[in-house]
């Protein structure tokens, strides 16, 4: 297992090189925006990965205790080095940035201050990461004690949403926010976001419910305490990004009838 912890260390990096690279040789990007487009495409690369490993686990796994699939571990070692690397490149997006944008300073003073920053913008961000790898990671591969692999896979079911996230950015940022695709990808984003996210917590409760024949509320008394700290702990957060998700939305469609009012409106000259 150890040699999967260090190919998806050395895997992430390399494709944000080689994506960073082809972006900016063959559609003439920036390369900042070579760079932020490279993330997100690293990052929709992995959802994918992890949503089809997870759908491979869930559908071999009819006792949703005892049965065992060989991804429900490996992909584990193989992703986690993914939320260090997830850090590293969205703190040199945030600098790439500040440059374009005139705010980066120079000398070792202005590293320090750009961390900072970094740090108090995308806090949630971070502190996700970090329980991924802190918590998230030894819960899967050691604390569960080889049972659960239904679970475990239902747990990677999540990534769905990243590809659709990040396809909204993308075109927001080459100024494609108006166009039809963007406004479908966002329909579809918001009802991913919901079923592989905010229902995603309440269903393994009621899952295990109906496999062992437990009242919800046993289930809730006696699961393992990781996993009611680890439920505690990230649902809050898919809750808390949900509804940004659709108060951007609904900002988007407002802001978009009121663009539609002002074509219409007749210009006195």
């Amino acid at each position: 297992m150890r040699s999967l912890l260090l190919a998806g260390s050395a895997f992430f990096p390399a494709l944000l090189f080689v994506s960073k690279l082809l972006l900016h040789r063959t559609l003439g990007c920036s390369q900042s925006d070579a760079l932020i487009a490279a993330t997100r495409l690293v990052s929709s690369l992995q959802s994918i990965m992890a949503s089809a490993a997870g759908l491979v686990i869930v559908a071999s796994c009819s006792d949703l205790v005892h049965d065992r699939h060989w991804l429900a571990e490996a992909y584990v070692f193989f992703a986690t080095p993914y939320f260090v690397y997830d850090v590293g490149a969205m703190f040199l997006c945030h600098r790439h940035k500040l440059k374009v944008k005139g705010q980066q300073g120079a000398g070792p003073g202005s590293v320090r201050s750009d961390v900072i920053g970094f740090l108090r913008k995308e806090a949630l961000l971070v502190l996700h990461h970090i329980f991924m790898v802190v918590f998230c990671f030894p819960a899967s591969v050691f604390w569960r004690g080889g049972k659960g692999d239904f679970f475990q896979g239902v747990l990677l079911l999540p990534e769905l949403s990243t590809p659709f996230l990040c396809l909204g950015k993308v075109l927001i940022q080459f100024g494609r926010q108006d166009s039809r695709l963007h406004k479908v990808n966002g329909v579809v984003m918001i009802l991913t976001f919901f079923c592989c996210r905010v229902l995603l917590f309440p269903y393994v409760y009621y899952a295990y419910s109906r496999f062992s024949a437990l009242p919800l509320l046993s289930v809730l008394l006696g699961a393992p305490w990781q996993c009611n700290v680890g439920a505690a702990l990230l649902w809050p957060l898919q809750l808390h990004w949900f509804f940004l998700l659709c108060r951007a939305a609904l900002r988007s469609v407002s802001s978009g009838g009121r663009r539609a009012d002002e074509q219409k409106r007749p210009h006195s000259d």
